[in-house]
This record gives structure tokens, sequence and C-alpha cells, in this order.
């Protein structure tokens, strides 16, 4: 076989030998892909369903990079083991070149090829995959679609937009009728004609010939998407300048992106879309003129060839209704490739800026653009058919938007400012006019990414509408709905942590967890409020769960009520040992920031660890906060074990450190009072964490202002019952109140031991009814009971009053 090649030579090749796919080219393809893997920055991440691979026989990606046409043949076999033939651009086939028999050997041939859509209809018909870049060249800009919606892409070529390739399409219905053609003359009982096809397709048998005339044609969309898109300078392209005295502007162009992508930390999100089936596109007359004509039928050359040759009427309208199909075919797979771009929040914030210059700003203030761009985050969210970033589906990746601070917002306009798009002025971003300037085709991806993210999404008419809502409502959003948002986010929140440490080498653990009850967080509304919100705070191992009953009962009350996750908590114990007492003092301030914007006045209670993170809160006296109901809160724990828990995680930080191996002991069991809501297992990070937690609150007790209700248990077989005391005189408050319950159990507010509930419920109502929600002034003190035992029912009454003078509340005896 003889193929022009773009270097104005003749490439020779033998069919049987130069067109073979070395099965161990792929071997070694795959080990050397795996090291550098390890060694790259780029994270390719596949999304598809199952079996989506197995029955595709056409895979079509479109295409931004040239390494990315290496990468759909490795993720198809380790997947499945099918080995592919793909399309390359007949520039990189030169005769005797090295890199040009690793390309055949891998199953890649040129786009130059005579008969090349008969050659692949035949090797799918032997088991093979095939890959197409219907672009037919790297779209740079991302501009897919027109002012009126019309997809095309620019060619280089001829200098101008264009059209898809049709390839793709035409190689799927013919194949598709090649394949009707079989199982006719099967059912005709024509087996010499079905021998003959199958040993000119080298395949078995007969009943080979016809099992693969039996597969559906599947043509599969994928589309790539990277992220981010960087524009600093690289090795790579400095090495590549280097070697070379100079590189053209498109190749440094080329070398600064895609260095960058695979030098730095850049997700490639590869995902497949739903298949297009030839076969649905046939319509009754088509069926009906099909059947007339597959007795007629010659090999799969003839098939293919669509030229209106013969004079027969049948034969002229059969060609052209095909053609008619095959452009339908090609508008489907190139909508379902780019409805599948992995959309992220430089998409979401380019869309704004361009949006926001149509409509006639030259500049924003930045609180208004941070709060634009999360609104926009939660538009999409609930938007049917996108395909969220992972940034966009985990709000610990973009939350800091409202506090305006976020690091994937801090990268996007780095390279802004870069380009000389957007400046940063007071507290403002000004658009400059670059923002509209054209740019050639090769050089748009260095002077302005805004447009080619923008363009990337263009699309989609979902995030188009959804991001202009954005914009209208922005100015618009009320604190309430703010509020309504954030909670949104500590649910979603709870399900992407759960859903990360769901995985099987997290398993061993995981299934001997115990809990059962829900553990998400919760947002209780009452149906009339009493314009007071509660704030409660689990303990250390539990979950919202522990405080839902009594969040429930505080809702019947009147009051608003957010139930906290402490971050790592009601997950699995892996998740704990990620997290920090820090961790867990944001997710108290994120529940406090829900709730005020639901309510004017509110209440922080919390019990044992949530107790000391809401006097931890209080410490820093946000606005709106009347008091702190603290029950069981930890200064000196029972178990004298715990001070060589530090030792401990020194050593599991060692191990972890020095080999694969998890840690001396990572984690630890522990019997619980409470096995459907606590975790069974404590890490001892966690432990680590608690530990440094107590030593933190402790200094800033003396800042807490407002009331303060401390309740402890009189026999706590977890906190020593003196911590209360070591609290209450430590606490700046002028009023304050220490109550012991008669209780051997720690869990004193979940149990309602001793009407602890009630009490808690009483110091909110007191407090909410005085002059301006504070009924301050005064100590109280109530010292221990002297005997112990289990709950009973009432509390010690034996009360010492002294007045409050100053900062801090005298205790006497």
């Amino acid at each position: 076989m003889t193929i022009p090649v773009a270097n104005d030579r003749e490439l020779v090749l033998d069919l049987d030998h130069d067109l073979d796919v070395r099965q161990s080219t792929y071997d070694w393809s795959v080990r050397v892909f795996k090291v550098l893997k390890k060694i790259l920055k780029v994270n390719v991440k596949l999304h598809h369903s199952e079996g989506q691979i197995r029955d595709g026989e056409i895979f079509l990606f479109n295409h931004f990079a040239r390494f990315e046409t290496f990468i759909p043949q490795y993720l198809i076999y380790t997947e499945t083991g099918a080995m592919c033939r793909s399309v390359a651009s007949s520039e990189f086939f030169i005769k005797g070149d090295s890199f040009t028999n690793f390309l055949l050997n891998a199953g890649a041939v040129p786009n130059s090829m005579p008969d090349l859509l008969p050659f692949l209809a035949a090797e799918i018909l032997r088991g093979r995959k095939v890959i197409v870049f219907p672009e037919g060249g790297m779209v740079k800009d991302r501009r897919v679609v027109d002012l009126h919606g019309a997809y095309g892409v620019y060619s280089r070529k001829s200098q101008e937009r264009r059209k898809h390739h049709t390839g793709a399409a035409v190689l799927a219905l013919a194949l598709d009728v090649f394949k009707q053609s079989v199982l006719t003359y099967h059912q005709a009982g024509h087996t010499r004609r079905l021998r003959d096809w199958a040993e000119r397709l080298r395949l078995h048998d007969v009943d080979a010939l016809l099992a693969a005339a039996r597969r559906p044609t599947a043509i599969v969309p994928a589309n790539i998407t990277f992220y981010p898109i960087r524009v600093s300078d690289n090795l790579l392209r400095r090495g590549a300048e280097l070697l070379s005295r100079g590189l053209s502007r498109r190749a440094s162009e080329e070398l600064m992106i895609e260095g960058n992508i695979l030098l730095k930390h850049t997700d490639m999100d590869v995902r497949l879309g739903d298949p297009v089936r030839p076969s649905e596109y046939w319509g009754w007359f088509d069926k009906r003129l099909l059947k007339r004509l597959l007795p007629k039928v010659g090999y799969l050359d003839e098939i293919f060839d669509l030229r209106p040759a013969s004079a027969k009427w049948d034969t002229r309208l059969w060609r052209w209704q095909m053609q008619r199909r095959v452009l339908r075919v090609r508008d489907e797979y190139m909508e379902r490739i780019y409805s599948d771009v992995t959309v992220n929040l430089s998409h979401l914030g380019s869309r704004i800026i361009l949006e926001m210059v149509d409509r006639g700003h030259t500049e924003v203030s930045q609180e208004v653009f941070h709060r634009t761009l999360y609104l926009a985050v939660k538009n999409v969210q609930r938007a049917p058919g996108v395909h969220l970033h992972r940034s966009l589906r985990n709000p610990e990746a973009y939350a800091g938007l409202l506090g305006l601070h976020c690091e994937g917002l801090e990268q996007f306009l780095r390279s802004t400012r870069s380009m000389e798009l957007v400046e940063r002025v007071d507290q403002s971003y000004r658009f400059l006019p670059k923002l509209r300037e054209e740019h050639a085709f090769d050089e748009i991806r260095l002077e302005n990414l805004v447009v080619v993210y923008a363009n990337e999404v263009a699309p989609l008419h979902e995030v188009r509408r959804r991001v202009s809502s954005a914009i209208e409502e922005g100015s618009r959003l009320t604190p309430s709905q703010l509020a309504e948002f954030r909670f949104d986010d500590e649910q979603l929140s709870y399900g992407w942590d759960r859903f990360r440490f769901a995985k099987p080498r997290y398993a061993t653990i995981n299934e001997e967890q115990t809990a059962t009850a829900d553990p998400a967080p919760f947002l209780l509304r009452p149906a009339m409020s009493n314009g007071m919100g509660v704030v409660l705070v689990h303990g250390f191992l539990a979950s919202p769960a522990e405080l839902r009953g009594f969040g429930e009962r505080l809702q019947r009350l009147g009051y608003t009520v957010v139930g906290v996750r402490l971050k790592g908590h009601g997950t699995s114990p892996w998740d704990l040992r990620e997290r920090s007492w820090e961790d867990w003092l944001a997710s108290v301030k994120r529940g406090y920031e829900i709730m005020a914007g639901l309510v004017p006045r509110i209440f922080l209670v919390g019990f044992s660890t949530g107790g000391a993170l809401a006097l931890c809160h209080a410490a820093d006296r946000p606005d709106g906060l009347l008091g702190v109901a603290a029950v069981a809160v930890p200064v000196k724990f029972q178990n004298k074990n715990m001070i060589f828990v530090p030792l401990m995680h020194r050593a599991n930080r060692l191990v972890r450190w020095v080999s694969s191996y998890e840690g001396v002991m990572p984690f630890r069991p522990t019997k619980t009072e409470h096995p459907g809501i606590n975790y069974r297992h404590m890490p001892i990070r966690g432990l680590y964490e608690l530990r440094r937690m107590v030593d933190a609150m402790r200094p800033k007790l003396g800042d807490v202002e407002c009331p303060v209700l401390l309740l402890q248990g009189s026999d706590d077989p977890v906190v020593v019952p003196h911590s209360a005391k070591l609290i209450h005189d430590k606490l700046g408050a002028a009023d304050k109140t220490l109550k012991m319950i008669r209780s051997d159990r720690h869990g004193i507010l979940h149990e309602d031991i001793g009407d602890t509930q009630q009490t808690v419920v009483e110091f909110l109502s007191g407090i909410g009814e005085g002059p301006e929600g504070n009924a301050g002034g005064e100590t109280r003190s109530l010292n221990p009971p002297t005997t112990g035992g289990r709950a009973e029912a009432g509390t010690s009454k034996l009360a010492l009053r002294t007045s409050g003078e100053g900062r801090r509340g005298r205790t006497g005896g």
C-alpha cells in the first residue's frame, strides 16, 4: 500500500505486516505511562458507566493538546484489554522514522491512507476499537459554536471556520449497513458469500462474522477537559527552545500550555457520553429501501462509496438518504461531545466576566464578583445534565469565595492579571480592553484564557442561563437565601466526605462501625419562630444525630436549630484521622454563620468536645451571640493514658513517613455509650487533636463575656468532673452558672439525665427574655454533690451567690 504523507514523500506499507497492531508495543507503552504518571503532574480521571468501553466500537474525542492523542488508547486498553486503531495526521508519518514505526505498531494510521474507512470498518469487525478526533486538529480557542449556536471549528488549512468531519458518521452508518447485509445473507442461507467475507476479514469462520454483525454499532462520544490551564513559562518550553535555538510562535505556545499541563498539577477529565447508535437513525422508508438493496450489497468498499455512480433510482435515492443520515449522526455526536465538558470554576468566572463586559460593566467590587461566582456555582449544581469538576462538588474547594479567598479563583485571577485582562484595584476588579481584542488562533491560549474557558462551555445552554441568573440575582440575594445555600454546602460536604472515605482501602475499619443513626447535619425551622436560633455542636466520635432529639425539642419551642457536623465525623474513622481541631472549629463557625443569616439572636450549645469548641468560638465574640451552654467539657480526662497520645501520634507519623504502613497504632477500639451514633474506633490522631484543642481553649476562656451555663456529670467516666470548675473559674463572663448533674454517664445531654435538656432550655429562655437578650450580671455556682451513683431525678440544689463585680464573677463557698 502506498500512502501520500505531508512531507511530499510516499510511505509504502505492507498491509499484513506494517499495519499489524503489536501487543508488545501496548504492554511497553502501558508500563512507560504508569511510570510517567508518577513523575508528571497530570491527573487523568476517566468517567464512564458500566460496559460503556466494552460495548463501544468507535470512540470520538475533542482535541486540545498533542499528547492527549495517546491517552484514549491507554485508558481503553487498561479497562478492557482491547487494542485500538486511531487516525492521526499524515504529517507524523515519515518513511524510516522510529516514531512512525511506534505509531504504526500502536495502531495509528495516517488520515491520507487510501480506503481508510473500509479498513477501519474491517478492524472493528475483527474486534478492534477505533479512535477518531472528528475536529481534525487541535481546537485551541475552544470555539465550536457561532453566534447562532451552529457547530463548527477553525481549519488552519483553509484559514476559516468549517463544519466538523463526517468520517466517523460515515464509518458507523456504512458498518451498520454491512452488518445488516451479513445477517440478511445468513437468513437467506448464502453461506458461500459469508465464508468469502469472513476470509477477507481474516476471521476464523462464519460464526465469528455473525457474532461481529450482531454487535450493535455504537459511537461513544468523549470529552477531554483540562483544569486549570496555565500560561506561565515551564521547563519543557525552555529546554526545547534551547535545543532548537529558537521556536516558532506556534511551537512556543503549544509547549508552554502543554508543558504546564504535564509538569504542574492539572486534572484531565475524560468523560464518556451516551452512545450514538446508527441503527436508531434509519426511518421506516430507509429500512424498506435498504431491504430492497441488501441483496445487491457487495463488500465494504462498495458500501462506503457514496457517489451516485449508479443510474438506478433506488441506489441513487439510497445514497442521498445515506448522506442525510450522515449529517444527522455527525451533529448528534458532536453535540454530545461538547455537552460532556467537565465544568470548573474558571469556566464560570470567565462567563461572568464576559457577560458583565457585554452589559457595559468596566469594574465590579470583589464582594459582588465573589458572591456572583458563588451563586453561579450553586446554580449549576442544580442544572440537569451538567457535569461538574470535583472542585465544584466539594464545598471545601469553593466555599472560600464568600470569605474573599478561594485558591481556585486566585489561580484563575493570576492568569488574567498576567495576560492583562483583569486587574485588581483597591477592593474591585477592573476589566481591561484586551478582553475584547481579537487574537490569532495560535495565540489565543497565551493571550486570552478567559475567552478560551468561556468558549468551552458556550454549547451548554444551562450553564449560560444559570450564570446569567447569578449575575441578575447576586445583588438581590438575601441573608436567609445565602444561609440556605451555605447549609446546602454542609450537606454536600457530608456527602463528599462520605464518598471519599468509602473506597475499598478503608473497608476493614469501616465495616466494623456500628453507627446507624443519620449523621448528616440538620437545619430545623419552627412553625412560629421566636427570633432566636441555637447552634448544636456534638461531641468527639459522634455526629449531629447525638443532639437531633434535643434539636427537635427546641424547634417545637420556636427556635431555629442548626446541627453542626464536625469535620471528620459521621463518615469514617479514616476521615477523622485526617482532620485537625481547627477543622472542627471551622465547622462550628460555618454553622454559626448559617444561623446568623436566619435569625438575629443566637445561642451555642455544645456537648463535650462540642462544648469546648462552642467556648472557643464564643471567645471571638461573634455578632448576635446571646450565650453558651456547654455540657461535659473536657479539661482533664479520666483515662490517664491520654498523656501518651502525643508520643503515639509522633510514632505513627514517623512510620507513615518512612514506609507505606499506616502507623504503629493508627486506631484504637473503644467502648462507647452510644454505639448507634459514635465511631467504634478512635484514630490516635483524633485524640492528639483533642489534647491540642483543650490546650488552645484554656487561654481563650477569659475572652468569653456572654452568659455561660456549664453542666457536668458528677461521676463522668470520660471527663474529670473538676474540669467544669476549672473552666468556670477562668471564664471572663460576668454571668456564669455551673451545675452538677448526679450521673455516672458521660452523655447526659443526649440521654437527658437529671433534666439536663430542661436546664438548658430554661437557660436559653431566661437569657432570651432579658433586656436586649442578656440576663447578665450575676454569678451563680452550684456545688457538686458528695455522692456518686447513676442518674437521679434532679440536681444538687446547694447554690452560692455573689455580686457580679467587674469582668470576672467571684465564686464563694
